[in-house]
């Protein structure tokens, strides 16, 4: 399924399993089943073949900013709303509010072949402010409790300008321990 939000420049496609995407008022709302996550493990342990989640992703041309207040209905350990960066299917990122995995946390992966995970800073509540940027072919995270004073989170490539220029950018919903979250 295609979406084109006023907001962004550039169009939206699905993958992965149907995060029961809808954007109404302004706000983008999206749903990750039981199971739902990204993810591979850095010991080397395969992935189940199911190992999916909802994406809605789009290709927005030159230098960008990805800014989306997110709102997360917590319910199970590291479930998260999430702003993801595909640039191939072992060459992703992902910057969550996440359930990590008793308090809302904001929360950084990065995979190349294998994913990190890396724990920032945690927040009162369910809402927080995401921008992911790319210049270049670096890409960096923030996160602000306002969306006016932005804390540096990561700075990462995930290859070089061809690679980086021709990446996916959007929404991702994930539930790995859970049964469910929007």
């Amino acid at each position: 399924m295609d979406m084109k939000l006023p907001e962004l420049p550039f169009s939206l496609r699905t993958y992965g399993p149907d995060g029961h995407w809808s954007h109404e008022d302004g706000v983008l709302t999206g749903w990750a089943g039981a199971r739902q996550d990204r993810f591979v493990p850095p010991t080397g342990e395969a992935l189940e073949p199911a190992t999916d989640a909802p994406r809605l992703l789009g290709a927005p041309e030159g230098d960008f900013q990805l800014i989306a207040r997110v709102t997360v209905g917590f319910a199970g350990a590291f479930d998260a709303g999430v702003l993801y960066v595909h640039v191939g299917e072992r060459a992703w990122a992902k910057l969550c509010l996440e359930y990590s995995p008793d308090v809302p946390t904001v929360c950084t992966v990065v995979t190349r072949g294998h994913s990190d995970d890396a724990n920032s800073f945690t927040i009162d509540g369910s809402s927080l402010w995401l921008r992911v940027s790319r210049t270049g072919r670096a890409f960096a995270f923030h996160a602000s409790r306002d969306g006016e004073r932005w804390t540096f989170v990561r700075l990462f490539t995930l290859g070089d300008e061809e690679e980086t220029g021709a990446a996916l950018v959007g929404f991702l919903a994930q539930s790995p321990m859970g049964r469910a979250v929007s």
